[in-house]
């Protein structure tokens, strides 16, 4: 059954969010035009992807900042105001709970400050290969953070139960750790995979956190349902000045945070299962990277894809940017549809 009072709370979080972001965004772009924050696009091991991007060197990064910025900033205010005693429906609009969206707005943060350093290493070229961390250092990040998670699912919140859609549930003990850490570094590496076309990561990002709100939402969890509606309006507010052409990349502050807080509401709905369907793009973007790999080391450097991950792929095939951007958009809301329908098929059975 419909609850008016929590469907009414979330919408007008998800508009609330759209207009502060919407508003910080000219601060956010002179600051990063002024202090030069652009991308440096990497030559060195990829000539398909400079030739094909090489225009878009200098255009600035750390985008990302105005989505967890923005959800920061709603999240501290209500708290604050429900703390004071505010009773009335801004009071209500607190959706800030230790069981629900505490660990993923503290996982967004934490994330998106070492993804933010990942970006400012990349934009003064400090580090290996042009600046930045490699992504084996990503990895160890991920895996940090998602160690991190699921000790406290497992000893805070004593989570051990997977759901098996159309199964049921299955306590599986300390093998709960290793399957929250694999989710978390396999969903944050999609990401960072993903963010290679202007408005692609957020487009697609903006279809996975609407299809977990509404499974969030089927479940009672309005908190976390009101959480994803908050990402939601910052993440629109931030795809239109990164569609095409982008007047800002999301950077990895953005995809770094945003990648590992799908992965922990995947787990706190207890959904992980159809993460493969809702953030189906995110998925062959990075297998296609991990069989380019596999291919060139065991077919002694030959490759199976132009260039990697897959949308450059097409681009070197003389698709425009445009149009695997859309076509990619058009898959994720056709598998997210198919996720939500097992999702609650699942849930009516």
């Amino acid at each position: 059954m419909l609850d008016v009072f929590q469907i009414s709370r979330i919408l007008a979080l998800s508009a609330l969010s759209f207009v502060v972001a919407f508003l910080l965004t000219p601060a956010l772009t002179h600051f990063l035009y002024k202090y030069k924050m652009g991308k440096q696009i990497r030559t060195e091991g990829a000539p398909v992807f400079a030739s094909l991007h090489q225009k878009k060197e200098g255009t600035p990064t750390m985008g990302g900042i105005l989505i967890w910025l923005t959800v920061l900033i709603l999240a501290l205010v209500f708290w604050t105001l429900n703390k004071m005693g505010v009773d009335s429906f801004i009071g209500k609009m607190n959706f800030l709970s230790r069981p629900q969206t505490l660990l993923p707005l503290g996982a967004l943060v934490a994330s998106a400050v070492v993804g933010l350093a990942d970006d400012v290493l990349g934009v003064f070229k400090i580090g290996p290969k042009g600046g930045g961390l490699r992504m084996r250092h990503r990895i160890f990040v991920y895996t940090a953070i998602a160690a991190f998670g699921a000790w406290w699912f497992f000893s805070k919140l004593e989570w051990s139960i997977v759901h098996i859609p159309f199964v049921g549930d299955f306590n599986i003990g300390l093998w709960y750790i290793l399957i929250f850490i694999f989710i978390l570094v396999a969903t944050a590496f999609s990401v960072n995979e993903t963010d290679g076309l202007d408005g692609l990561a957020g487009g697609t990002l903006l279809t996975a956190f609407g299809a977990y709100g509404a499974i969030a939402y089927a479940m009672g969890r309005y908190d976390l349902a009101a959480f994803c509606g908050v990402i939601l309006g910052a993440l629109l507010a931030f795809l239109w000045f990164n569609i095409y052409p982008a007047r800002f990349f999301m950077g990895d502050t953005g995809a770094m945070s945003l990648g590992i807080t799908l992965g922990i509401i995947a787990m706190i709905t207890n959904q992980f299962l159809l993460l493969p369907l809702i953030g189906f793009i995110l998925l062959i973007e990075s297998l296609s990277v991990i069989i380019q790999a596999i291919s060139k080391k065991l077919r002694k450097g030959k490759k199976i894809f132009i260039s990697t991950p897959i949308h450059h792929h097409f681009e070197a095939k003389g698709w425009p940017e445009t149009k695997v951007t859309m076509r990619f958009w058009i898959i994720s809301w056709v598998m997210a549809a198919l996720g939500l329908i097992l999702a609650f098929l699942d849930k009516a059975i």
